[in-house]
């Protein structure tokens, strides 16, 4: 393959003697390496290196300024902004910087395109007045303010372009602009040089006065990089702007244009492939350059994303055996994990709260960089434990050991809104992280150069608050921090020429490869689109000869297919799955080639290879290590709740009761629901405990209604900890409680009152028995708490409480087999029989009794009570004594089921819920 810079170079070789004194002007820095690479492999003689720059380089030259950074330009802006504005009107910089950044890119394009600015700033604030009715004699104030906004926009650009020439400083369009206004000066010092442009295609009007006068003055040639079937075809967008040099300028009326190849229909091996979403894209680019790796064909091979995000994912696929890589575009700070630690911070001191929210916290000390620097495990699961959810720096001081108070003054102490305070205690931070990687055994090159990036970008945050009084608090100091980490990167450092290149679509330009990857050619990214937000409206633009969407996508079109004209081997991959945020349907360059039939276009669809296997349920079997566990867990004893647990899912049984894992609990913010029930519970236990062994009086009963408030603030500190129940949800929770309470003795007062007797026997009794089981060689203990045993009319009833909603349907035994398999029809009987078999068996009851469940959100219809039925249905017979011949019936499939639990042969084995 002979690339575009090869045959420019042999050309200028055939016209110049001395190729020394040539200056060549390239569309970036990275083609001038090349530009020189090429050079170097192209001569046989010793000479010295033409002069090489980038337009950029050249232009800044032209205009005797010196280049402003983006966040310079913000704050010098702000500073015109503030001199014009009247002083009642005045935002802070966090709210002007949004705007600002729209208006600063609509100056930059006045310039570039050399648009007389009084003209468009005026022809601007017409429209407006047009728009908003102005001429009206009642107008409001917002209106009038809104007005005068548009009117003081050719003040600011003026007063900033005089602020920054006074500077010798400019933005790229005051740059553009000033060369023009110094080409005079530079054709009668260089008139003796010759420039050669080489590569260009869109220029802006800056950028083709400067050509064209340069050409005319012969002390300049132009070699453009062009095929013939877009040159030729008037209707073809990647051959748009050549066309217009090419017709309009007065140079090729007697020169010859240069250069119109015929790369573009010599055959090309061309596949189109779609691949569902971004990860589909990485996979099957993946397995692409693994193929191309094995075939030795990556060196002059380029990936060109026309997504830039997909850039990390990109790398973290790129196939092991690949060693040799060279990435062109920048790795966005923002997307560097370092960028969330400082964001976590300013949302913290933003608020300038005296209390900390426990996840803004726990994120904090997860981070992993904050855990290079202090021991956080023990204060995380102090948080945890005892329910905080907020913290107090003083709370957070006793947390943590006398160690590490100086990294916790840090981060968390209060940073007084002050920007100053919070960008120092920022370096600070660096520094720190970066002493504790230094002292690693192992460098964290990687994590280092995180470090150095964030330096540089703090300091450059400290320079300019130091020399502006812009930044006045957290939240403008965050507003900037977002702004530069969306447009700061991190460069990667490598060998441009060798191995796998991945670029992005600008950094194609003048470059040729073999095989070329583009990846997201879809709709809204290869081309954009109608993308682009500007205070200038479109038909503005046109009548001022400004780009709009349209050559924006001409700009696109260009490079897609100039990287089509010398490659061989083309892959372009485009996602299947339309997404109106991130990309459309498959982009129109893919249907134009379809439409050209210049080549033969390979179309297919890359999905994963899947095996064709059923979603399989975990078994684990029972070896004799776990046999034994369950004997310990035996000994122990089963709780009822274990057992329906079992019955629910074997695999949760196992991994609570033998593994020990248990459910990760996070800060409850919110009471839970198991929660509520202990309070309730222990509520009622110390109202009832005075009359134990005594028969319910209403007096008694109406006694404990003053006492109910006290308990349940106490049984709240207890089992709520250092949760905050004073507002909000949690309070009415509280109060949800009291009335529960209330309910239940009102309820029980009302029983009484109907002639019915209760006798208070137990509550909250602890009981275990041993059982007996066949088959096996010991036995197995049974334990669990009875919240209440009392008689009733001379009936001996045990009841379990429920803050839930339980129906009298789910304490009803039909079917005996289903009482150890239905969970969910049958779990609250078979806690009420377990516990009226422990009792029993310890003699603590005498059979026949009455069991079940009292619901305290179905509190009306009183004890739901345990019953036999012969049917389904309302109409069945109903047995609601627990007799001998009840617990016989439930204790064979309590047997049964503790049996299947010890079997060697049945595993535990994962039911589908």
């Amino acid at each position: 393959m002979t690339s575009f810079l090869s045959d420019v170079i042999k050309d200028l070789k055939e016209k110049h003697q001395d190729l020394s004194k040539l200056t060549i002007i390239l569309p970036s820095k990275r083609a001038g390496d090349f530009f020189r690479k090429e050079l170097m492999s192209m001569i046989d003689e010793t000479l010295f290196s033409p002069f090489i720059y980038s337009i950029e380089e050249f232009v800044t030259q032209l205009s005797k300024l010196q280049p402003i950074t983006n966040l310079e330009l913000l704050f010098e802006f702000y500073e015109v902004y503030k001199a014009i504005t009247p002083q009642d009107e005045i935002e802070p910089l966090d709210q002007v910087s949004g705007w600002a950044q729209l208006l600063l890119n609509d100056f930059n394009e006045v310039d570039r395109f050399l648009v007389e600015p009084d003209s468009i700033f005026n022809y601007l604030s017409a429209i407006k007045e047009l728009n908003h009715w102005s001429m009206e004699d009642n107008q409001t104030d917002s209106v009038k303010r809104y007005m005068a906004f548009w009117k003081r926009l050719a003040l600011y650009y003026t007063q900033l372009q005089s602020n920054l020439k006074n500077q010798q400083k400019g933005y790229q369009g005051l740059i553009y602009r000033e060369a023009v206004n110094h080409l005079d000066d530079f054709i009668a010092k260089h008139n003796n040089e010759h420039i050669v442009f080489i590569g260009f295609n869109a220029l802006n009007k800056a950028e083709e006065t400067i050509f064209e006068t340069l050409l005319n003055e012969n002390i300049a040639s132009v070699y453009w990089d062009i095929d013939e079937t877009f040159l030729n075809n008037p209707l073809h967008d990647a051959g748009l702007f050549t066309r217009q040099y090419k017709d309009a300028w007065n140079y090729y009326e007697r020169f010859p244009f240069h250069w119109a190849s015929s790369n573009y229909s010599k055959p090309k091996n061309i596949n189109v492939v779609g691949a569902p979403k971004q990860i589909g894209q990485v996979k099957y680019l993946s397995n692409l350059l693994s193929q191309l790796s094995q075939n030795n064909t990556l060196k002059n091979t380029a990936v060109v994303l026309g997504d830039e995000t997909l850039l990390l994912p990109i790398l973290n696929a790129i196939p092991e055996d690949i060693r040799q890589l060279n990435i062109t575009m920048g790795l966005p700070i923002s997307k560097i994990p370092l960028s969330d630690l400082f964001e976590l911070l300013f949302k913290i001191h933003k608020a300038s709260k005296e209390q900390y929210y426990y996840k803004d916290v726990i994120n904090l000390f997860s981070n992993p960089f904050i855990r290079l620097l202090i021991n956080t495990d023990k204060a995380l699961n102090n948080i945890q434990d005892n329910n905080i959810a907020y913290l107090s720096y003083s709370k957070l001081e006793q947390l943590f050991p006398e160690d590490d108070s100086s990294v916790l003054n840090l981060l968390l102490s209060s940073w007084n809104n002050n920007p100053r305070q919070a960008i120092d205690n920022c370096i600070e931070l660096i520094w720190l992280l970066k002493q504790s990687l230094d002292s690693e055994k192992e460098k964290n090159n990687i994590e280092l150069e995180y470090l150095f990036r964030f330096y540089k970008l703090f300091n450059e945050l400290k320079r300019l608050s130091e020399a502006n009084e812009y930044l006045e608090s957290i939240k403008s100091l965050q507003s900037l921090y977002r702004e530069l980490i969306q447009s700061e990167s991190l460069d990667f450092k490598g060998n441009p020429f060798d191995g796998l290149q991945i670029m992005g679509m600008l950094e194609t330009r003048v470059l040729d490869f073999e095989t070329v990857i583009i990846t997201s050619v879809n709709e809204g990214i290869l081309p954009s689109g109608k993308s682009g937000n500007s205070f200038i409206p479109f038909d503005v633009k046109l009548q001022n000869f400004l780009p709009t969407y349209k050559e924006k996508d001409a700009i696109y079109t260009y490079h897609f297919y100039r990287l089509l004209q010398r490659a061989k081997n083309v892959f372009i991959i485009y996602n299947t799955e339309a997404d109106v945020l991130n990309g459309g349907e498959k982009s129109r360059f893919i249907r134009q080639l379809d439409i050209e039939s210049i080549h033969q276009i390979n179309q297919s669809i890359a999905a994963p290879i899947l095996k064709s296997s059923a979603d399989t349920l975990k078994v684990i079997e029972k070896s004799p290590e776990i046999v034994e566990d369950l004997k310990a867990l035996a000994q122990k004893g089963f709780s009822p709740s274990a057992l329906t647990n079992y019955v629910r899912n074997p695999i949760d049984f196992y991994h609570e009761k033998l593994l020990g894992i248990k459910r990760y609990e996070e800060v409850e913010e919110t009471l839970a629901s198991n929660t509520l029930g202990n309070i309730i519970h222990k509520t009622l236990e110390d109202l009832y405990l005075p009359i134990k062994g005594k028969t319910l009086e209403v007096e008694a009963l109406k006694a404990m209604y003053p006492k109910i408030d006290s308990l349940v603030v106490k049984h709240f500190k207890v089992e709520y900890k250092q949760g905050d129940f004073t507002k909000g949800k949690n309070l009415i929770i509280f109060e949800i409680a009291k009335r529960y309470v209330e309910n239940f003795i009102s309820k029980e007062i009302e029983f009484i009152k109907a002639g019915n007797t209760i006798e208070i026997l137990g509550l909250e009794e602890s009981v275990e028995t041993l059982i007996n089981i066949p088959n096996l060689n010991f036995p197995v203990k049974l334990k669990g708490i009875v919240d209440r045993i009392d008689r009733c009319n001379g009936v001996i009833r045990v009841i379990d409480y429920k803050t839930g909603k339980v129906e009298q349907s789910k304490v009803e035994v039909i079917d005996w087999d289903a009482l150890t398999t239905d969970y969910t029809k049958y779990s609250k009987s078979f806690q009420v029989l377990t516990y009226a078999l422990m009792l029993s068996n310890e003699d603590k009851i005498s059979l026949p009794v009455e069991g079940g469940i009292i619901s305290f959100k179905n509190l009306k219809s009183g004890l739901l009570k345990f019953a036999k039925k012969d049917k389904p249905g309302a109409y069945a017979n109903k047995d609601t004594a627990i007799s001998q011949d009840t617990l016989d019936n439930f204790q064979k499939e309590l047997q049964a089921l503790i049996l299947e639990i010890f079997d060697p042969k049945i595993p535990f084995k994962e039911k589908e819920l």
